[in-house]
């Protein structure tokens, strides 16, 4: 019976490398054949494909000749999966995951738009840290009101976009506690900055640094808010030795999510 259900298994697995990433696998396979399978074999299953399909949609995005490196990616498609089911309903559908990847210098495009159920990266660009995490690179994060540093973790963006002091901007809600669930407070937005540009970094070796905002070159930042407006996902990772943790990275949870299972 155990023989039996590996190779059930493996048929399975074998036919899951082949689906189109925005699927979800638990919809793609007979439901009877998965039903067979014990609930160990089923969570291995799905895990197996998640980390497949994760990869199979890294490689096809070119993430990794961007300089965005698998273990980011999978972490904010990790939380991306966790928290999708828990979105408002008017936004649930969002396919949109940002990533902003602080372990790299502010001179190289770190910032990462994707559409997950496209599989494609609609913006990659710059976007600055908060002045007291650091000068090129951030190394120093808070939560603390008036500390004037970023706030790793994960977010979700406002429904609507609104015109502050610089420009046209988007509000955050933080919803990681202890590390940026004082976004709002802070009035940590998306906005453009004069200093989030080449020349910038050309004249000063990196780039300019915002009050803890993900600041955007303005040439680009109407774009960007537009798309990613509506509940959808931002995860801001941090460098090696930034203590972080998160519920939103829960692995059985995000493959629940992922199998169409919660």
């Amino acid at each position: 019976m155990k023989k039996r259900m590996k190779a059930l298994l493996a048929g399975l697995l074998a036919g899951a490398l082949w689906l189109p990433v925005h699927q979800v696998v638990a919809q793609q396979v007979p439901n009877a054949a998965l039903a067979a399978l014990p609930a160990s074999a089923r969570r291995a299953y799905f895990q197996t494909a998640f980390e497949r399909q994760a990869a199979t949609l890294y490689n096809r995005l070119g993430l990794g000749e961007q300089g965005l490196p698998l273990a980011v990616f999978r972490e904010g498609l990790v939380g991306y999966y966790n928290l999708r089911p828990t979105s408002p309903k008017p936004y649930r559908n969002s396919s949109v995951l940002t990533l902003i990847d602080f372990s790299r210098p502010s001179q190289q495009k770190r910032l990462w738009v994707i559409d997950v159920d496209k599989a494609k990266v609609l913006f990659h660009t710059l976007v600055a840290h908060g002045k007291a995490s650091g000068a090129d690179v951030p190394m120093a994060f808070s939560n603390k009101d008036g500390s004037e540093m970023s706030s790793l973790g994960f977010y979700r963006t406002a429904p609507t976009t609104y015109m502050g002091k610089h420009g046209l901007s988007l509000k955050l809600t933080g919803l990681d506690p202890g590390y940026n669930t004082n976004a709002e407070s802070r009035a940590v937005v998306v906005h453009g900055a004069e200093y989030v540009c080449d020349d910038f970094v050309k004249a000063h070796g990196r780039l300019g640094r915002s009050q803890g905002c993900p600041a955007l070159p303005v040439a680009e930042t109407a774009a960007i808010v537009k798309a990613i407006k509506g509940g959808s996902v931002l995860y801001l990772h941090g460098p090696a030795g930034a203590e972080f943790r998160s519920r939103w990275l829960n692995m059985d949870t995000a493959v629940a999510a992922y199998a169409g299972l919660r």
